[in-house]
C-alpha cells in the first residue's frame, strides 16, 4: 500500500506539476487536444468562462447585502437600535421621528450605490456579449466573448481588442511578431512588440493552426501585468519539444492589436482570472483626518447622550419619591406596571430618555458629508486650469473620500523622472575612451562651427581610436529594444528618422533608448530595422551592416543594465552591455575607466542622465556555455526570475569599457515655482528617485528644492565608508541641533523664507542600514529616531538610488512617526505605486511611464505644476467647507436637543417631548440641511487667485486647526448658550398665566393662549431661524443660489408650519398642532420675542469674531479685511485712476 501511495505521488508530481516542487501551475491543451499516448497524462482542469463581473450586487442579493454594508456603520446601526426600541417599548416620541430620517439616509445611499452598480452591469453585458472569432476544426467561427474557454485558439484582426489573456502562436508578419498598445491597461500609447513561439510562427492559416498539437504549462493567474512564467510543449512525431514562454509572448486582455493584419493565439486566462480583472481589486480604504475627528466627536456626544439619560432617569425616581407625584390621580398605573421590578422600570425609562435625546447624534451628517465629497470632487474635474492641452487630459478623481485631506498635507514625497522632469530625453553627448562627441558640434575629433562654448575634454582621438569609436556607435545602435515603425501606419502623424533618407520613426517603452538611437543617427550610425532575427544599421559610409541577434538579456531595475549578444558578418560573437555606471564599472576589467568616470561625474553634476557602454568578445566555447545557462534558466518554471538573474550575473562579467552617453531630461514647466510655493505653504518636500546622487542633486537645485543658502548634509555610502554610521548620524544631529539651538526666537520670527536651512541627501544603501533593526547590546536601535530628528529639521530631503519598496518604507516611517503628519506621494511610474498607496494621499501623474501610477492613485493630474492649485486652492477650500459642515451639524443638534433636556425639569421628568413629531422628523432632513450642504459646496472665504499668490495662507488651516478640541468645545458651548437663551427666553415670556372664562390658559402680559405645544413651537421657530442666520453670518461668498436656498429654507419652514397647523389631517390620530402656529404669530409680543431671542443668541458669536479679528487676526482675516476696505471705496479708486490718466496726458 505504501508503494502504491509513493507511485501515485510521483505520478501526480510528474503529470500534474511538471517539476518536483512546483505545484502552483496549470496545464492548457491547445484546441482541447489530448497529448499523444505515452507522453503525459491527460487531466482536464476546470477553468472559469470568459465572463467579466465588475458589479458588486445581483438582483437577488442587492437589498440584504447593501443593508448589511450600510448598517455596519456605527451611526446607522445606532439609529436602527433606537428605532427598534421605539417600536418595542412605550417611548415619548413616535418611531417615525427616528425611522424616517434613517430611512431617508439608507434609501439615498442605496439608490446611489444601486445606480452605480447598474452602470457596471450594463458595461459588463456590453463586454461579455461582444463577438469573438475562434478557430474550430480548421474554420473560423463566431461566438460571444463570455463563452470563450481556456484552450480555444482565437483569431484577432488589426485594431481589435484581445478578449482574454492569450499566448501568441503566429501572426501575419513573417518574423512572428505583432505590435500592441496597452493604453487601457497601463496608459502607454506606444507600440510594444510581442513574439510568437518560434516553432509555431510559420502557421498562417486556420487549417495549419488547427493542426498544432501542444500543451502549455504556466503559473496560476496573478495580478502583475509584467510577469509571466510558462513553457510550451510542442509534439512533433510524438516527441515533445519544450520552449520557454515569458511576458513577451503574453497578450493581455484589454490591449489592442496594431500594425499587424491578424494573429492566432491561444486563451490561457479567461474571465475573472485575466490579469486585467485581477487588477480590479480595490485598494485599502484610506480615512481622512476630518473623518477621524467626526468619529471622536460622535463618541463625545454619545457620552453626553448617555449622561443625559442617566441624569434624567435618576432625577425621575427622586421626583417620584413622593407618592402623590409617583401616581397622580390623572395617570394611575395598571396592576402589571405596579408589579414590575424597579430595575426593569428604570431600564425602560433610561431607554425612553435615550430615544428622547437621541437627536443629538446627527444621523444625516454622514449622508450630507458623503454628498458633499461626491459633488465637491467635480470642481477638480471641471477646473480648466488643470486641463493640459498637450495631453488632452483633465485631472481625475479616483476617490472623493480624501478631498479635505488635500488641505492638510505636511510632507510631499515626489518622484524625479517624469514627475519633476518631462521624461522627454534629448541626446547631448557621448564619451568614447575620454573623447567627447556632441552631435553637430564635435564629431570624429573635428570641432564644428558655432560650438566654441561647449565644455570639452580631449577631443582628438588618435588614428587607432577609430575602430573603438565605431565599435561604441555599433554597441549603442544594437543594445536596445527600439522598434522602427513605418510613417503611414501611425494615425496620419508624420515622423522620420532623418529627412530625405527614411520615412520611419523610432518607438520604445524607454525614452532614453530612443534618444540614444537618434543621437547615434546624428553621429553617422543609423539603426534601420530588425528583420528575421537580424538587426541592420547604416554606417558612415552608407553601407548596411547586418548583425544576427542571438540573445537579449532584458533590462531590469535590480541589475540596472541590459545586454545583447550578436554575431557580425565575419562570424565573431559580441556581448554589448549598457547600464548605470554603478552596475557597469564593477564588471569592467579594462578600458579607460578613469577618463570615462570623470566625464560621467561631470555630466551627472550638470543634471544629465548617464549610461555606460561596455563589450566582451565571446569565443565559440564561451557562447555555448552562455546558451546552456540561458536555456536552463528560461525553461525553469520555479524561480525563473532568480535563475535568470544568476545566469545574467555569470554572463555579464569581464567587460571592456567603451564609453558613456549623456541625455538630458528637462525640468517640467513651473516645477520650480510649484516646489517653492509648497515650501512657503509650510510643507516639506522630499524627492525619492532611483537616479545617482549627482544627477538628482542637480535637478533639486534647478527645481529650487535646494536653494543657494541651503546647507547640504550627506548621509551616503561614501561617507559611511570613511566613518561609522553611528558617528555620521551623531555628527549630523549635532550640526542641526547646534544651528537651531542658537537660532530659536530671533531666527524664527525675524527671518523669512531665506533663512538658512538644511537639505539632506541619503542613498538607498545607507537607508537600509538606518532602517535595519538594532542588535542586542548595540546602539543601532536608535538610528531610526536619530534619522527622523535630523529629517524634521531639514526643509528638503533627497533620497537617491531608491528601490520602489524603499520609497514606501520612507513614507511609512514619516507617516507613523510620533507627530503623525499627513503625507502626500506623487509619481508617474509603476515604481511609484507602492509609495502612492502608502501615503495618506496618493497622486499619479499622466506621464510617459504608463498609467499604473494613475490607476493606483487617489487623484491624478496631467503635470506636476497642477499640484499647486490642487493643494493650495482646492485642498484649502475643501477643508474649510467640510470642517464648517461637521462643526455646524453638531452645533445645530446641540441647540435642537438641549431645550428638550431642560424641559424635563419642568414636566416632572415625564419624557414629554417639547417639539411636535413633524418638527423632530424634518429638522435635519428639510429645515436645516440644504443651506449647509450648499455652503459646503461653494463657499470661498477668500479668492482663489490670492490663495495661489500667497501660499502662506495654507498654514492657517494646517494640523486640522479648524477641528481641534478647542474649536469643538467653543461650538458646543455656543450651542448650549443658544439653547438656554431660547428655552428660558420663551419660558419667561409665558410667565404669569391665567385661565380665561372658557378654560383656556392665557399669558397675562401678552394675551396669548398658552400650551406646551405653543411653547415648543416658539422655541423651535427661534431655533430654526437662529441656526440658519448663524450659517448666513459665516458665509463669505454670496451668490443667488445661497440667497435662494437660505431664505427659501426659512420660507419653507413657515409655509410648512402654516399648512401643518392650518388643516385637520385625516390620517393623524391627533390634532395637537391645529392652529398653534397661526395663533402664535397673531401675537405681537411673540414676534418681538422671536426677534430679541434670535439677536441675543447670535450676539456673542458676532462679538467674539469682531474682537478676535481686531486683536488676533489670522493671515486670512487680514486679507479679508483688506479686500473689504478696497471694495468699499470703488468710486474713490475709479476717480483716482481717472485723475492719474488725465495728468499723464
Amino acid at each position: 500500500m505504501g508503494m502504491d501511495f509513493s507511485t501515485l505521488r510521483t505520478l501526480i508530481s510528474r503529470y500534474c506539476v511538471g517539476e518536483e516542487n512546483w505545484v502552483d501551475s496549470r496545464t492548457v491543451y491547445i484546441s482541447h487536444k489530448e497529448p499523444p499516448p505515452g507522453t503525459e497524462a491527460f487531466i482536464q482542469q476546470r477553468f472559469p468562462d470568459n465572463r467579466i463581473v465588475s458589479s458588486k450586487y445581483t438582483f437577488w442579493n442587492f437589498i440584504p447585502k447593501n443593508m448589511f454594508e450600510q448598517f455596519r456603520r456605527v451611526a446607522n446601526f445606532y439609529f436602527l437600535v433606537i428605532f427598534l426600541v421605539q417600536l418595542i417599548i412605550d417611548t415619548p416620541t413616535s418611531p417615525i421621528t427616528s425611522g424616517l430620517p434613517l430611512f431617508f439616509v439608507i434609501t439615498v445611499t442605496a439608490i446611489k450605490q444601486g445606480y452605480e452598480d447598474w452602470l457596471r452591469h450594463k458595461a459588463d453585458n456590453a463586454v461579455n456579449k461582444c463577438p469573438v472569432h475562434v478557430v474550430q476544426d480548421g474554420k473560423v467561427t463566431c461566438k460571444q466573448s463570455r463563452k470563450l474557454r481556456v484552450g480555444d485558439v482565437v483569431f484577432v484582426t488589426e485594431d481589435e481588442t484581445f478578449p482574454c489573456d492569450l499566448i501568441l502562436l503566429s501572426s501575419s508578419r513573417d518574423d512572428g511578431t505583432c505590435f500592441v498598445t496597452t493604453a487601457s491597461l497601463d496608459g502607454e500609447s506606444s507600440h510594444k512588440t510581442y513574439y510568437a513561439v518560434q516553432d509555431t510562427k510559420a502557421y498562417k492559416t486556420e487549417e495549419e493552426v488547427s493542426s498544432i498539437h501542444a500543451t502549455i504549462e504556466c503559473e496560476q493567474p496573478q495580478s502583475d501585468l509584467y510577469k509571466f512564467v510558462g513553457r510550451i510543449n510542442i509534439y512533433m512525431n510524438n516527441e515533445p519539444v519544450a520552449r520557454p514562454l515569458g511576458s513577451e509572448n503574453l497578450l493581455l486582455r484589454g490591449a489592442t492589436l496594431k500594425n499587424t493584419e491578424y494573429i492566432y493565439a491561444v486563451a490561457i486566462y479567461t474571465g475573472m482570472e485575466t490579469k486585467m480583472a485581477l487588477n480590479y481589486q480595490s485598494k485599502s480604504q484610506k480615512r481622512s483626518a476630518v473623518e477621524k475627528s467626526m468619529n471622536d466627536y460622535l463618541v463625545v456626544y454619545l457620552c453626553i447622550l448617555i449622561s443625559k439619560a442617566i441624569i434624567n432617569t435618576a432625577l425621575k425616581y427622586v421626583w417620584q419619591a413622593d407618592p402623590n407625584r409617583d401616581e397622580p390621580w390623572h395617570n394611575e398605573r395598571t396592576e402589571a406596571e405596579r408589579q414590575r421590578h424597579i430595575l426593569i422600570r428604570a431600564f425602560t425609562d433610561f431607554l425612553a430618555f435615550m430615544v428622547l435625546f437621541n437627536y443629538i447624534i446627527p444621523v444625516s451628517m454622514y449622508v450630507t458629508v458623503e454628498m458633499q465629497k461626491f459633488l465637491g470632487s467635480y470642481f477638480i474635474l471641471w477646473d480648466d486650469e488643470m486641463f493640459d492641452e498637450e495631453l488632452g487630459e483633465r485631472a481625475v478623481v479616483n476617490t472623493s473620500d480624501l478631498n479635505e485631506e488635500l488641505g492638510q498635507v505636511e510632507y510631499v514625497f515626489t518622484d524625479k523622472t517624469g514627475t519633476l522632469t518631462e521624461n522627454n530625453m534629448e541626446f547631448i553627448e557621448c564619451c568614447v575612451d575620454g573623447h567627447v562627441y556632441v552631435p553637430h558640434a564635435i564629431c570624429n575629433g573635428q570641432v564644428m562651427p558655432g560650438s566654441d562654448t561647449i565644455d570639452m575634454i580631449d577631443t582628438s582621438p588618435g588614428p587607432d581610436a577609430r575602430d573603438r569609436e565605431e565599435l561604441f556607435f555599433r554597441a549603442v545602435c544594437l543594445c536596445h529594444t527600439v522598434q522602427v515603425k513605418e510613417e503611414e501606419t501611425v494615425d496620419g502623424i508624420k515622423h522620420g528618422i532623418h529627412q530625405g533618407k527614411s520615412s520611419s520613426f523610432y518607438i520604445s517603452s524607454s525614452p532614453d533608448e530612443v534618444a540614444l538611437v537618434e543621437g547615434m543617427n546624428r553621429l553617422g550610425f543609423t539603426y534601420l530595422r530588425q528583420k528575421d532575427s537580424h538587426m541592420e544599421i547604416l554606417n558612415r559610409d552608407d553601407k548596411v551592416e547586418r548583425f544576427e541577434v542571438l540573445e537579449v538579456l532584458s533590462f531590469d531595475s535590480v541589475r540596472r543594465r541590459m545586454s545583447v549578444i550578436v554575431r557580425c558578418s565575419t562570424g565573431e560573437v559580441y556581448l554589448f552591455c549598457k547600464g548605470a555606471d554603478s552596475s557597469i564599472f564593477p564588471r569592467v576589467i579594462s578600458g579607460k575607466v578613469d577618463q570615462v568616470k570623470a566625464r560621467v561625474e561631470h555630466n551627472a553634476v550638470e543634471g544629465l542622465r548617464t549610461l555606460c557602454v561596455a563589450y566582451r568578445c565571446l569565443s565559440p566555447e564561451q557562447y555555448q556555455e552562455v546558451c546552456h545557462l540561458l536555456s536552463r534558466a528560461k525553461l525553469a518554471l520555479q524561480d525563473r526570475d532568480r535563475q535568470l538573474a544568476e545566469a545574467y550575473d555569470l554572463i555579464e562579467k569581464d567587460l571592456i569599457l567603451l564609453g558613456a552617453t549623456a541625455v538630458e531630461d528637462r525640468l517640467q514647466e513651473k516645477a520650480a515655482d510649484t516646489i517653492e510655493s509648497l515650501h512657503k505653504a509650510g510643507m516639506k518636500v522630499w524627492v525619492l528617485t532611483g537616479d545617482k546622487m549627482e544627477t538628482a542633486s542637480a535637478t533639486c537645485y534647478a527645481s529650487k528644492l535646494f536653494r543657494r543658502n541651503t546647507q547640504i548634509l550627506e548621509l551616503t555610502t561614501k561617507r559611511t565608508e570613511e566613518q561609522s554610521l553611528h558617528d555620521v548620524l551623531f555628527d549630523l544631529s549635532r550640526t542641526v541641533l547646534r544651528h537651531y539651538g542658537g537660532m530659536t526666537r530671533e531666527t524664527s520670527s525675524g527671518l523669512s523664507d531665506d533663512y538658512t536651512d538644511f537639505g539632506l541627501i541619503i542613498d538607498g544603501a545607507t537607508l537600509t542600514a538606518v532602517m535595519r533593526p538594532g542588535q542586542e547590546g548595540s546602539n543601532s536601535g536608535n538610528y531610526k529616531e536619530l534619522f527622523l530628528d535630523i529629517c524634521r529639521n531639514c526643509s528638503a530631503v533627497l533620497c537617491c538610488r531608491m528601490a520602489p519598496l524603499q520609497k514606501a518604507q520612507i513614507v511609512k516611517m514619516i507617516k507613523t512617526s510620533k507627530e503623525h503628519p499627513i503625507t502626500l506621494a506623487i509619481g508617474d511610474g509603476a515604481n511609484d505605486v507602492s509609495m502612492i498607496q502608502e501615503a495618506h494621499v496618493g497622486i499619479g501623474i499622466m506621464g510617459k511611464e504608463g498609467r499604473q501610477a494613475v490607476r493606483n492613485s487617489d487623484y491624478a493630474i496631467p503635470k506636476f505644476k497642477h499640484l499647486k492649485k490642487m493643494l493650495l486652492v482646492h485642498g484649502h477650500y475643501y477643508y474649510i467647507r467640510v470642517s464648517e459642515l461637521v462643526q455646524y451639524f453638531f452645533y445645530k443638534n446641540v441647540v435642537f436637543i438641549f431645550p428638550q433636556f431642560l424641559y424635563q425639569f419642568f414636566c416632572g421628568f415625564s419624557q414629554q417631548p417639547l417639539y411636535d413629531t413633524a418638527y423632530l422628523t424634518l429638522y435635519n432632513i428639510s429645515f436645516t440641511s440644504l443651506p449647509i450642504l450648499l455652503y459646503s459646496l461653494i463657499e470661498q472665504h477668500i479668492n482663489a487667485d490670492i490663495l495661489k499668490k500667497d501660499p502662506s495662507l495654507y498654514k492657517d488651516i494646517a494640523k486640522n486647526s479648524l477641528l481641534k478640541w478647542s474649536s469643538f468645545i467653543y461650538w458646543t458651548a455656543l450651542g448650549i448658550y443658544d439653547a438656554i437663551v431660547m428655552f428660558f427666553g420663551a419660558y419667561f415670556l409665558f410667565d404669569n398665566t391665567t385661565f380665561t372664562s372658557n378654560g383656556q390658559l392665557m399669558t397675562t402680559n401678552t394675551q396669548m393662549m398658552f400650551g406646551n405645544w405653543t411653547f415648543g413651537t416658539l422655541v423651535f421657530t427661534v431655533l430654526v431661524f437662529t441656526v440658519t442666520f448663524k450659517l448666513a453670518l459665516d458665509t463669505h461668498y454670496w451668490t443667488w443660489i445661497n440667497h435662494f436656498v437660505i431664505w427659501g429654507s426659512l420660507l419653507f419652514f413657515v409655509v410648512f408650519s402654516l399648512l401643518w397647523g392650518g388643516i385637520i389631517w385625516p390620517f393623524l390620530n391627533y390634532q395637537r398642532m391645529y392652529y398653534v402656529f397661526m395663533q402664535m404669530l397673531s401675537s405681537g409680543p411673540a414676534w418681538l420675542s422671536i426677534i430679541l431671542l434670535i439677536t441675543t443668541c447670535l450676539l456673542p458669536d458676532v462679538v467674539k469674531k469682531v474682537i478676535c479679528r481686531a486683536l488676533w487676526p489670522t493671515t486670512t482675516e487680514r486679507i479679508q479685511t483688506k479686500r473689504r476696505c478696497l471694495a468699499s471705496e470703488p468710486s474713490t479708486i475709479f476717480m483716482l485712476s481717472q485723475t492719474s490718466s488725465r495728468m499723464s496726458f
